[in-house]
């Protein structure tokens, strides 16, 4: 499917900055229309009737010919389509801006690093997540002590005394999330949180105009292992925090017994920036949402090499000067 504008025949995407859909070929808000493909296979695309190249998980694509941005039926319906999403807050423009604030001081940095055309490449694109719910039984049994010294004529002393403690705990963890995408690293992706999900909302595709998009690579199932272990560390910190008082804690037992579990498919979003520097790829993500980077800066050796040899000819034109000034005293 393609969404066209109503009064130019434009294709209408949704604007992160309006927070609306928007025809950026005459300005109109709000006049998108769904026009459906009129051939069976995906890679035609339904405006100029060129090939998209798709790879086996996309669920939204721009094609290359004519700009549009195409959304595939059968990818977001039935199985495929999400719950809910959290739609681009921050648009390509802003994420330019956010990724030249924190490395424009990057002195060694290659001089296209930044530059429009490099930072033109980047691309929005909706992440696939299982959001987990879990009723959990935490418990958490072990031993405490309190230490309390004092001084008796010139004696010192100290009494250690062993506390048995005990918490038992009803808690329920809401959308723990775990990525489903081949592509995106499981650490970056961990890193790319927190998210706000007071900004969840039912799914249209409509909000992938204009971004790419997946539909899960990796059943729920596969990737649970990994929202367990943050549920397993989150329920152990909430029991610790609520035992104070003691100067020592052990922990004899601990667990998180899921009582009750279910699943949700949503999507996030991410811009992903790929920069190519003599063979090797330096990728960089941000938060779609609330703009935090992911990402670590080449480094240039010429640059390296032509500031080096700067400080050493300045260093070296100082002990010139400092000889001579001596070898006049």
């Amino acid at each position: 499917m393609i969404f066209k504008c109503k009064n130019c025949g434009g294709n209408s995407i949704y604007s992160p900055e309006k927070k609306k859909m928007y025809c950026p070929y005459c300005d109109s808000i709000d006049s998108q229309e769904r026009k459906e493909s009129a051939s069976e296979g995906l890679e035609t695309c339904p405006e100029c009737g060129g090939t998209i190249p798709i790879e086996q998980f996309d669920s939204a694509s721009k094609c290359p010919y004519c700009d549009n941005y195409i959304i595939f039926d059968e990818r977001v319906e039935g199985d495929y389509r999400p719950k809910f999403l959290i739609p681009f807050q921050m648009g390509k423009d802003a994420c330019k801006k956010s990724l030249r604030e924190r490395f424009q001081k990057n002195t060694f940095a290659p001089a296209d690093f930044l530059s429009e055309a490099r930072l033109d490449s980047m691309q929005g694109v909706y992440v696939p997540f299982w959001f987990y719910n879990y009723d959990v039984n935490a418990v958490f049994e072990g031993t405490g002590t309190k230490v309390r010294s004092w001084t008796s004529g010139d004696r010192r002393y100290t009494e250690t005394s062993y506390y048995s403690v005990g918490r038992d705990m009803e808690i329920a963890f809401d959308k723990m999330p775990a990525d489903a995408s081949v592509k995106m690293p499981d650490s970056v992706m961990d890193l790319m949180e927190p998210y706000h999900y007071q900004e969840l909302t039912d799914f249209d595709p409509q909000y992938l105009s204009g971004f790419y998009a997946e539909f899960y690579n990796m059943p729920a199932e596969q990737v649970e292992d990994r929202a367990k272990t943050k549920m397993t560390e989150d329920a152990k910190a909430l029991l610790r925090s609520s035992v104070s008082g003691y100067s020592s804690l052990h922990a004899d037992r601990e667990t998180a017994q899921i009582m009750n579990r279910n699943v949700e498919y949503g999507l996030l979003p991410v811009w992903r920036y790929i920069y190519s520097y003599k063979g090797e790829e330096y990728p960089f993500y941000v938060n779609g949402e609330t703009g935090k980077i992911v990402g670590t800066a080449p480094l240039s050796g010429t640059k390296v090499l032509v500031y080096s040899g700067a400080l050493w000819f300045f260093l070296t034109a100082i002990m010139v000067a400092v000889n001579g000034i001596l070898g006049l005293l």
